[in-house]
Order: C-alpha cells, then sequence, then structure tokens
C-alpha cells in the first residue's frame, strides 16, 4: 500500500469514530422518526400531504404455474422516481427508502440503487440491529468485516448480512480491467426487537443457487426469496421474512403477477424501462408502494426489456428509532447502542482497532484470489 493510501485509510478510521460520536450527540437533539407500523400509513399521508382513498379491488388471473387462478391486486399506496446523491465516499446513489419521501416501509428502512467505481467506495462502517441485502448487478463489490469474514460479490451475487449487536464492516468496488464502475442494490431490513443483540452472520448467494423460472418466451423471473410461478428459493436467508423477485420481461405488453402474504409490505424498484400497474404508467428509477388491501400485484411492461425488483416483507408490529447505520425500538436502547459503540463493548470489542485491508483498494486480479480463498 502506498503512503498515499496509507494516509487515506488512517484519516477514514480517526474520522469514523468523530463523526459517530458527533452523529449521537445532535441526532437526540433533532427529530428521530420513531415510528410503528401502525403509524405507517399516517406517516405516508403526513409526508406526501396525501389523503388515502380506498378503492374498490381490482381481479387479476393468472397461472401461477401450477394453476388458474384470480387474486384481487394491490392498490398503489405511493411512487415516485428516485434521484441520483452523493453517498459513502464519492459512490452515486438513488435512494428510494429512506428519504423524505418514503422515510421507512416497514420492516424495510432503506434502498439504494448504487453506483460506484474506485477509488469512490464504502469503507469501514458500523451497523447494529438489522440486517442488510446487497444484489450485485454489474461489476464486482468485495467486502470485509472485523468478525473476519470477507468475500467478492459477481455480477448476479447477492450478500445477507445480519448486523445484530454490532459488526464494523467495508464494501469496496473491485478496480476492475476494463475500467469500467459496479452497479448494485443494497436493502435495509429491521430486525426484530428481540434479535436485535443477536450475533452477526453472513451469508453469501451466488447467482448459480438462485433458480430461474422462464414463464414464457417473453418473462423471466429470479427467485431470490421466496415463491414465484411454483418454483421456490433456495433457502430463507433473512432473519426477519423477505421476499424478493427479480423480474426481466423481453417485450412490451409482457404481463406479470405475484401473489404476497397479507401481512407483507410490498414495493417495486424500476431497473430498466416502464411499468403499468392499475391503469398507471411508472418510468425508469421509479419506486412504487403498495397498500396491503389485496393478495399480490400485477401489470404490464410498456417497454421491450424492462427490469424490476419485486420485493415484499413481513411487518414488524414494534416501534423503529433509526440513526444512520443503527436502529433500536427505543431511545433508551438507542442510548445503550452509541455508548457501546464510543467504548468498543457488548458486540463492538473490535470497533476501533480494527482496519479494513480492502479499504484502499482491491484490483481484480486480488478479488479473484479473495474469492477462490
Amino acid at each position: 500500500m502506498s503512503e498515499s493510501e496509507k494516509g487515506r485509510v488512517t484519516g477514514i478510521n480517526y474520522l469514523k469514530v468523530l463523526i459517530f460520536s458527533l452523529v449521537g450527540l445532535i441526532a437526540f437533539q433533532s427529530c428521530s422518526y420513531l415510528t410503528s407500523n401502525k403509524d405507517n400509513k399516517q406517516l405516508f399521508s403526513f409526508l406526501s400531504g396525501q389523503e388515502q382513498n380506498p378503492k374498490e379491488p381490482i381481479n387479476y388471473q393468472f397461472n401461477d404455474g401450477i394453476m388458474s387462478k384470480s387474486i384481487s391486486v394491490r392498490s398503489v399506496l405511493k411512487n415516485f422516481i428516485a434521484i441520483e446523491q452523493e453517498e459513502g465516499v464519492g459512490a452515486r446513489v438513488r435512494r428510494s427508502i429512506g428519504t423524505m419521501k418514503m422515510r421507512r416501509f416497514p420492516p424495510f428502512l432503506m434502498l439504494d440503487d448504487f453506483f460506484v467505481k474506485p477509488p469512490a467506495g464504502f469503507p469501514d462502517h458500523p451497523h447494529h440491529g438489522q440486517e442488510t441485502i446487497t444484489y450485485n448487478l454489474k461489476g464486482m463489490i468485495a467486502h470485509e468485516d472485523f468478525t473476519g469474514s470477507k468475500g467478492v460479490l459477481f455480477p448476479g451475487d447477492l450478500q445477507f448480512m445480519t448486523a445484530g449487536k454490532g459488526i464494523v464492516h467495508s464494501e469496496i468496488p473491485v478496480s476492475l480491467e476494463d475500467g469500467s464502475a459496479s452497479n448494485g442494490l443494497q436493502l435495509w431490513v429491521d430486525l426484530p426487537a428481540e434479535l436485535k443483540n443477536c450475533e452477526p452472520r453472513y451469508r453469501d448467494l451466488r447467482k448459480k443457487q438462485t433458480p430461474e423460472v422462464k414463464v414464457n418466451d417473453n418473462l423471466t423471473v429470479r427467485v431470490i426469496s421466496g415463491k414465484s410461478y411454483g418454483v421456490d428459493s433456495v433457502q430463507e436467508l433473512a432473519y426477519t421474512p423477505v421476499h424478493f423477485y427479480h423480474f426481466i420481461t423481453s417485450k412490451k405488453g409482457t404481463e406479470f403477477a405475484q401473489e404476497f402474504p397479507k401481512d407483507f409490505n410490498v414495493f417495486f424498484y424500476i431497473l430498466k424501462g416502464s411499468l403499468a400497474v392499475n391503469d398507471q404508467v411508472f418510468p425508469e428509477h421509479s419506486a412504487v408502494f403498495f397498500d396491503t388491501d389485496g393478495e399480490g400485484v400485477a401489470g404490464t411492461s410498456v417497454s421491450d426489456d424492462a427490469e424490476f425488483v419485486l420485493i415484499g416483507g413481513k411487518i414488524l408490529d414494534q416501534e423503529v428509532l433509526q440513526h444512520g447505520p443503527f436502529v433500536e425500538t427505543s431511545r433508551e436502547r438507542m442510548i445503550d447502542v452509541f455508548r457501546n459503540y464510543q467504548y468498543g463493548m457488548n458486540g463492538f470489542e473490535n470497533a476501533h482497532s480494527w482496519d479494513s485491508k480492502i479499504a484502499g483498494g482491491i484490483s481484480e486480479a486480488e478479488a479473484r484470489k479473495l474469492y477462490k480463498e
């Protein structure tokens, strides 16, 4: 590592302690967004300035891979286009959940569509009380944490990380030989209150481990978690139940449908192209959130080669207090988390003495070697 790289890493480690100490002091003097699921619709109305007008349910007929059936379709609760912004160290993200337009959508806390190229990245930083799901779409992402876990995500790979009582990790784009950027999604998911102090863990899911169902000539679904058109995912990888699907259409006018449990909140994010749902058309980078008034979601592609992720999660009936990457259920518990992080205890013992090896950058050759290890 060069002297400039060492200086950059040292500066990052110094700043991360200072920043999170300041954040802790400032956060408790400001609005904390302490909400429960029962407040979700009221929060939506407050933030959007819109009243919710219930509509008659729409029924949709489709074949789920086993039999033809009719489901009631959920109505759209809110939608908007995710705006690009800077995040981390020089990274660009389109954030939908975790903004003033949709502060949170229980159990989901944040969704970023990230675009990152060295030397930008997400160097050493902490988490507590949540799970993160990283879906790498393009390029390569290296990760490392203070428990000794490390690895590389290739296109189509996913990583499920449970922060639990505390973790510090680093996520850095690999310096690709062709000079291109990496692109992916990261979803933050709340943990049930009784699991917020569980041991941290990682699970990597390779592209070849996720089943795909070719519904017809124009529709393919990657079943990352859950069941779609008669095909089940490999396993449940998150403590909080999450159903995660990647829909790919190849022709305008292609219809799709997906069932969800009644106690799930559901949304989709458009990666490419446009979609029509309930007589509304949504362009690329739209985040569309649904009410819980139906059995599923159905729609039609409005452009050729449309792609989107359709995600649902079990609504947790608990309070949510979030300050940056720390998530708890009360002010008192959040104070404990900041104290634990500041003094390096109760899950954060290695927080201030650990430095990731990848924070200064990692080449494609080094990443491929790391993957083999």
